[in-house]
C-alpha cells in the first residue's frame, strides 16, 4: 500500500479570498478516490488528508490531481503560477512481527492427581473494548514452573499496530474434556514487551474470583518474558527505494514459423494501422517494468534468423545491429530496433531458447549483492527445439538474480512451455532442481479482448505476466540473505523549504 503523506503546494500568485481542495482521480481518470480538506484564506495550503492506495508491481497506476477553487487563479504574466509536491510512502507501522517466549512459576495447581498442564491464551483489545483470540501457546505437561517454547506473531495480529493498546493473557490448565481449567490472567502492552527480558515484564497472575473471596490471596503464580525479537517483513519496494535496479532484456522469436513479414497472415506483419502481437506483448511489459530501471536503456535480442551479409543462423544477434552494445533507448527504441531486423534478417530457426537464457545469466552471475535483478521477456510463437538445453538453463539460472517471463503468441500448442513454467512441478535436469520457481509462461491468446480493445489486452497481459515478479524477487533476496539497502534521503529542490511527513 502506498500512502501520500502530503501534497505540499508551493505558490506565486496574487489571490483574494480563496478556498482550496485537491480531488485524486483513479486510472480512468473517471473514478474519484477521495478529496483533501478545504483550506480557507492562504496562498500555501499544506493538505492533511491522506490517500491510502494499494500498490501493484504488475499494473500502471495513472492518477490525476483536480484543483478545486471558488474563485479562479490570475496568474502573473511570465512567472511561473506553482509546484505541486507529492510524497509517497509504503504504509509501515504493521510490517513487523514479534519473536517471543515466555515462562511460568509457581502457577496454581489444578490436577488431583498431578500438577497442571498449563497453557496461554493471547487476545487482542478492539476499539470498542471487546476483545479478539490471536494465539495460544502448546500445553506444557504436569508442571508449575512451565518454560513455552518461542512462537512469532504479526503486531498487526496482537494489536493491530497500536503500541499502547491493551493484550490480555489468559493462563489455562489443560483438561482433555476441553472444560479448561482458567488459573488467572494479567494484562500488558506492545510497548511494554517491548522492554524485553527486565523486573518489568514479570506478571502477577490474577484469578478475580479467588482474589474477592480471598484476603489473603496475593496471585496465581508469575508469568515471565523471556525474549522479545522483531524482525520487520520486507516488501519489494523496500529494495526499490534502497536503489536495487530491475534490468529488462527482450528476446524475440525471427522462425519461419511466423510467416513472411510482408504478409498480413504473419504475426511479425507491421500493419499501419495497429501493432501486431509481438509488438503489443512487447509494449504492454516494457512500458510497466521500464519504470524500474534508472537508465531506460534495455539490451534487445533476437533468435532463429538467418543474418546478413553472410545468411548464418543466429540465436542471440542484436536487434540493433550492434552485438558489442545490443542497448536500445527506452521501449520506443526497443520497437524501432524490432522493426528495423525485420527489414534486414530472414525468418529461419529452430526455435531456441537457451541461448538468450545463457546471455543474460551471464550477467546475473555477476552481480549476485542484491544491487540488480535482471528480467528476461521471451516472445515467440512456435514449440520450442532445445527443451533439455533450455530445462539446464533454468536450472542454472535459479540460483542467479533473475526471472523469465514467456509470452507465446499465435494459435500453436505451447504444451512444453508449461513444463518449463514449474508452478505445480518444480523444472529439473540431469536429476537437479530448480532452486526456485523463476519463470511465468502465458499465452497471449488468452487476454485478448474480444471487442478489439488492444489496449485493454496489453493491460490484462502485464498483469498476469508480471504479477509473480515481485515474489520471485525476495525469494532470490531471501534466500541469499541480503537485506535492502536505506532509502536515500528524499530530494529537496534547491531553495524549497524541507517538507515534513505528517
Amino acid at each position: 500500500q502506498l500512502k501520500l503523506v502530503q501534497t505540499s503546494y508551493i505558490l506565486n500568485l496574487v489571490l483574494t479570498r480563496c478556498w482550496w481542495e485537491i480531488c485524486l482521480h483513479l486510472l480512468d481518470y473517471s473514478t474519484e478516490f477521495g478529496r483533501t480538506e478545504v483550506i480557507d484564506n492562504t496562498l500555501n495550503p499544506d493538505f492533511v488528508g491522506k490517500f491510502i492506495l494499494d500498490y501493484f508491481f504488475e499494473e500502471r497506476q495513472n492518477l490525476r490531481f483536480d484543483f478545486r477553487l471558488e474563485k479562479s487563479l490570475g496568474g502573473i504574466p511570465g512567472k511561473k503560477c506553482g509546484t505541486i509536491i507529492v510524497k509517497a510512502e509504503e504504509l509501515n507501522n504493521c510490517r513487523e512481527s514479534v519473536m517471543m517466549q515466555f515462562c511460568g512459576n509457581k502457577l496454581d495447581k489444578k490436577d488431583f492427581f498431578g500438577k497442571s498442564d498449563p497453557f496461554l491464551v493471547f487476545y487482542r483489545s478492539n476499539e470498542d473494548g471487546t476483545f479478539t483470540i490471536c494465539h495460544k501457546t502448546e500445553v506444557v505437561k504436569n508442571t508449575l514452573n512451565p518454560v513455552w517454547q518461542a512462537f512469532k506473531i504479526p503486531v498487526r495480529a496482537l494489536c493491530n499496530g497500536d503500541y499502547d493498546r491493551t493484550i490480555k493473557i489468559e493462563v489455562y490448565d489443560w483438561d482433555r474434556d476441553g472444560s479448561h481449567d482458567f488459573i488467572g490472567e494479567f494484562s500488558t502492552s506492545y510497548r511494554e514487551l517491548s522492554r524485553g527480558q527486565s523486573q518489568f515484564n514479570v506478571y502477577e497472575v490474577v484469578n478475580p474470583k479467588k482474589k474477592g473471596k480471598k484476603k489473603k490471596y496475593l496471585n496465581s503464580g508469575t508469568v515471565t518474558l523471556l525474549s522479545f525479537l522483531v524482525d520487520i517483513e520486507v516488501t519489494f519496494l523496500d529494495y526499490i527505494k534502497g536503489g536495487t535496479q530491475i534490468n529488462f532484456t527482450v528476446a524475440i522469436d525471427f522462425t519461419a514459423s511466423n510467416g513472411n513479414p510482408a504478409q498480413p497472415t504473419s504475426l511479425h506483419y507491421m500493419s499501419p494501422y495497429q501493432l501486431n502481437t509481438y509488438a503489443m506483448a512487447l509494449k504492454a511489459v516494457g512500458e510497466i517494468i521500464q519504470d524500474y530501471d534508472s537508465d531506460k536503456m534495455f539490451p534487445a535480442l533476437g533468435f532463429g534468423a538467418k543474418l546478413p551479409p553472410d545468411g548464418r543462423v543466429s540465436h542471440e544477434f542484436a536487434l540493433n545491429g550492434n552485438p558489442q552494445n545490443p542497448y536500445c533507448a527506452g521501449i520506443d527504441g526497443v520497437m524501432e530496433a524490432y522493426y528495423q531486423s525485420l527489414k534486414s534478417v530472414q525468418l529461419y530457426g529452430p526455435t531456441n531458447f537457451s541461448p538468450v537464457i545463457n546471455h543474460v545469466a551471464r550477467y546475473a552471475a555477476s552481480v549476485k549483492d542484491g544491487s540488480q535483478y535482471f528480467v528476461l521477456l521471451i516472445i515467440t510463437d512456435g514449440v520450442i527445439s532445445d527443451m533439455a538445453q533450455t530445462k539446464e538453463s533454468i536450472v542454472n539460472a535459479s540460483c542467479l538474480p533473475m526471472s523469465i517471463i514467456i509470452v507465446g503468441v499465435g494459435p500453436a500448442e505451447f504444451d512444453a512451455m508449461i513444463e518449463l513454467d514449474g508452478d505445480e512441478v518444480r523444472i529439473s535436469s540431469r536429476g537437479r532442481y530448480a532452486e526456485r520457481d523463476i519463470v511465468q509462461f502465458v499465452p497471449f491468446r488468452d487476454y485478448i479482448d474480444r471487442t478489439g480493445n488492444h489496449i485493454l489486452s496489453m493491460a490484462r497481459l502485464a498483469k498476469d505476466v508480471l504479477a509473480e515478479i515481485p515474489d520471485q524477487f525476495l525469494s532470490y533476496m531471501r534466500t541469499r540473505g541480503i537485506k535492502p539497502s536505506p532509502a536515500p534521503p528524499p530530494y529537496t529542490p534547491p531553495g524549497q523549504p524541507i517538507q515534513t511527513q505528517i
